[in-house]
């Protein structure tokens, strides 16, 4: 079959469910994936036709992508920072605004030395990881509750050639404390509500983990108070946290930090315009 017509498929099997640029992110990501072709491959050679052995694979994923389960889970992989990680469904799966993010603590460390950084819910290893890569002259740390989470993110570790300490604590524990005496603590803890679940794509909220994306409704800041708490005294003084949080209650997390003493807060707006990120620092 043409490889052309394979793309017609995806189209007529999956543009009910998802818009069509997203669909031809399914098939390009597919075919990179299982034939390693590039998107343009169909400009160069439009009449490219494919054998059933390699047809297989593609019809496969079409199978399942009907059934609204995340193409990077479907793959098991994706890139973040331009480093490819390993995800399952033990994971959430990262996100650009994730990556905005960690180009804001690389810019702020420039060439500081010596620096000591913890990645509070790491999930996939995706911010610990990139800085670690991108950061080499720190010693990062990475925390999650969930066992089977911190077992991927030390295998992204690993295949992207970083070294990175792993501790497997819960963050809501308030006695919890790493003797680490840290520069600097990012997160990207679970801050969407119940009440917005609603908003969500089917292919986020029936497949991601819940309890790495939901908190509950009456106590939606229930993560930064406790990396709030975390800080006063394993956060060096003048040291900084840089934070993803919900675009409905930044106003709400800034007064958070606020009342634990927290100066120089900024807040960012990511790509899509949405309040995404605090920077604070720590009397």
């Amino acid at each position: 079959m043409l490889l052309s017509e394979i793309k017609t498929i995806f189209h007529a099997e999956l543009d009910h469910l998802y818009p069509k640029e997203e669909v031809d992110h399914f098939f390009y990501l597919s075919i990179e994936h299982y034939l390693r072709l590039e998107r343009f491959v169909l400009v160069m050679q439009p009449q490219l036709t494919l054998t059933k052995d390699e047809e297989q694979p593609l019809f496969e994923t079409l199978s399942v992508l009907k059934q609204e389960i995340p193409i990077q889970y479907i793959l098991g992989e994706t890139y973040f920072m331009d480093l490819k990680f390993r995800v399952n469904q033990h994971v959430l799966i990262p996100r650009p605004e994730t990556e905005e993010l960690v180009h804001w603590i690389r810019d702020d460390i420039g060439n500081q030395k010596n620096l000591k950084i913890l990645d509070i819910g790491t999930g996939s290893g995706c911010i610990a990881v990139a800085l670690a890569k991108y950061l080499q002259q720190a010693e990062v740390h990475a925390l999650d509750i969930s066992k089977e989470a911190l077992q991927v993110a030390k295998q992204n570790a690993m295949a992207n050639q970083t070294g990175v300490t792993f501790h497997q604590h819960d963050i809501l524990d308030s006695n919890l404390k790493l003797e680490l005496e840290l520069d600097i603590i990012a997160s990207n803890p679970p801050y969407v509500r119940e009440q917005e679940k609603k908003e969500m794509k089917n292919n986020v909220k029936q497949f991601e983990p819940d309890g790495a994306l939901f908190v509950p409704d009456d106590n939606p800041l229930v993560f930064y108070e406790a990396i709030a708490q975390f800080a006063k005294t394993n956060l060096k003084n003048g040291g900084h946290l840089y934070l993803e949080i919900n675009q409905y209650l930044g106003p709400e997390t800034q007064a958070l930090l606020e009342a634990h003493n927290f100066l120089e807060i900024e807040m960012r707006k990511d790509i899509f315009g949405n309040d995404r990120m605090l920077k604070a620092q720590k009397r």
